[in-house]
């Protein structure tokens, strides 16, 4: 009779009558079974180390997966945004020089699209090594982390207050590798841009801020000031030189910033005349914005006088809500920050520009039709008394 044939279990209603029969041997004897003494059994220390290491392993695949999704959407997307500011870079010189050969243009962004691809296809190459090489570190570092935790929970409060200590330590670490390569990326990124950015466009600007520049200074204001209007500023006498501040402070020395440094450029006034752009306004705030763009249809804008920044908002009319780009005016040309590389010599030349180009490739955003002003004397007159 086998073992277990001779298992017998019987139980009957009431607490009193309830006995239990062990299951005998065949030697009479009651049958035990000891873990990792029978023949063919693993050591229990082996078990758990298998079963560690595989749920460090699966933990860190895991995580591997998700890293490289999230990096092959952030390749993909890079690659997609660079390639659409090249083209519109294209497209700008074509519009910018009039006798710019077609077909030379179109070879140019053919070489330049097959250029991205390539360097696309490196830099998904090197993602692949960066996620394998990491997966490979997060799976030891798991293991570990694990067997601590086995071990440290046979221990008193001191060792365990050591082990938290420690899994601190890791997570820090591990957050300052996800910056340290969040800032390795955004590094190449302003690199690679910086790179495309440089020869042609950067002539130009340079070309059309001189011609800027060659523009009659003394201009009369033509809307909403009467008669003949005070002159624009001349050059600051010897011992009265114009230090900016490292950012705005006051109202006061932003209505300075922009006679000292925007006149002379000509920032708000239309192309090649002395009149004042319709879409230009003063130091306004958002929501005044919003209410003079309230009633307009979608592609109306105004351009403000930041108070956050040295230069300017632009405030856009969707079909539901508004949007606001600012200007950098900082340096010697105008840019959108954050959403358009491209730099243009005048702020009337950025208007112009966006007429005809969109200014993000996700909103497709055109200036279409600008917002005058609305109040008499109009908003933007302490700018030029």
């Amino acid at each position: 009779m086998s073992g277990w044939d001779a298992l017998l279990l019987t139980r009957r209603k009431g607490a009193s009558n309830r006995h239990i029969q062990w299951l005998l041997g065949a030697d009479g004897e009651v049958w035990v079974w000891v873990m990792g003494e029978g023949p063919g059994d693993k050591p229990y220390e082996e078990i758990s180390e298998e079963l560690i290491a595989e749920r460090a392993r699966l933990q860190a695949q895991r995580e591997a997966e998700e890293l490289w999704r999230q990096k092959e959407a952030e390749i993909t997307k890079k690659f997609r945004d660079a390639l659409a500011n090249e083209k519109a870079r294209i497209l700008a010189e074509k519009w910018k020089v009039e006798m710019e050969d077609r077909k030379a243009a179109k070879i140019l962004e053919e070489r330049i699209h097959e250029e991205f691809k390539r360097k696309e296809e490196e830099e998904r190459k090197r993602g692949e090594e960066q996620i394998r090489l990491q997966e490979e570190q997060r799976a030891k570092e798991l293991y570990w982390s694990l067997k601590q935790a086995q071990l440290h929970s046979q221990c008193n409060e001191r060792e365990e207050q050591e082990w938290e200590e420690q899994l601190r330590r890791i997570k820090a670490a591990d957050e300052e590798r996800s910056q340290r390569a969040q800032c390795a990326r955004d590094e190449y990124r302003r690199h690679s841009l910086s790179a495309i950015q440089k020869g042609t466009v950067a002539g130009l600007s340079s070309m059309f801020q001189e011609l800027g520049q060659n523009h009659e200074q003394e201009a009369r204001l033509c809307h909403h000031l009467p008669g003949p209007g005070p002159p624009l500023p001349r050059a600051l006498p010897v011992g009265r030189t114009w230090e900016r501040p490292l950012r705005p402070v006051s109202r006061e020395v932003i209505v300075r910033w922009f006679k000292e440094e925007q006149l002379p450029r000509q920032a708000g006034f239309e192309r090649n005349t002395k009149c004042i752009a319709p879409w230009f306004h003063g130091i306004i705030s958002r929501e005044n914005a919003e209410d003079l763009l309230e009633n307009m249809t979608e592609g109306a804008f105004l351009v403000r006088v930041s108070e956050k920044i040295w230069g300017y908002t632009l405030s856009y009319r969707l079909q539901k809500g508004f949007k606001h780009f600012l200007v950098d005016a900082s340096g010697d040309f105008y840019s959108f920050l954050g959403v358009d590389p491209n730099r243009h010599a005048t702020l009337t030349d950025l208007i112009d520009f966006h007429k005809e180009e969109i200014i993000t490739v996700s909103g497709g955003e055109l200036l279409q039709e600008p917002c005058g002003q609305r109040d008499s004397p109009p908003d933007y007159h302490l700018l030029f008394e």
